[in-house]
């Protein structure tokens, strides 16, 4: 039986993307991601719970972000899980689980002057290319 690694996010960036091109002009985009989830204990008192995620971006996903995202700003990410692992400058083996997005949506209210001639889906982009990452590993 076949595995399932799929996130589904909502929340807003904690700081601009930073991005990077590869060799190739290979863009690829990083940014903490924020999901605040609210409930109230058993005294009644609402209780916010933040979560922080870190997000990576390839090709035209991250040229997208490099574009438009800004820090606070509100998207849909879905994805998958990945875990990569280096040895540090002291030879301590050093972990870091990332959400690898596969699509984006932007869900941040247009301005003003952005409306106009965009239709309703024109900040839906997906990136379905299933090697997302070729080089098997980040430059950050």
């Amino acid at each position: 039986m076949r595995g399932v690694n799929k996130v589904i996010l909502i929340g807003n960036l904690g700081k601009d993307p930073d991005v990077q091109h590869l060799d190739g002009n290979i863009a690829v985009a990083k940014f903490p991601l924020a999901t605040t989830e609210s409930f109230k204990d058993r005294h009644g008192k609402l209780v916010s719970q933040t979560e922080w995620h870190t997000v990576v971006l390839w090709r035209g996903l991250a040229e997208l972000a490099e574009k438009y995202l800004h820090k606070s700003s509100l998207v849909y990410i879905e994805g998958r899980l990945r875990t990569r692992n280096w040895d540090d400058k002291d030879g301590n083996r050093r972990f870091a689980t990332e959400v690898v997005g596969d699509n984006l949506i932007m869900l941040d209210k247009k301005n003003d002057a952005d409306s106009g001639s965009h239709d309703a889906d024109s900040n839906n982009v997906e990136d379905n290319d299933d090697n997302n990452d070729p080089a098997g590993s980040l430059p950050f």
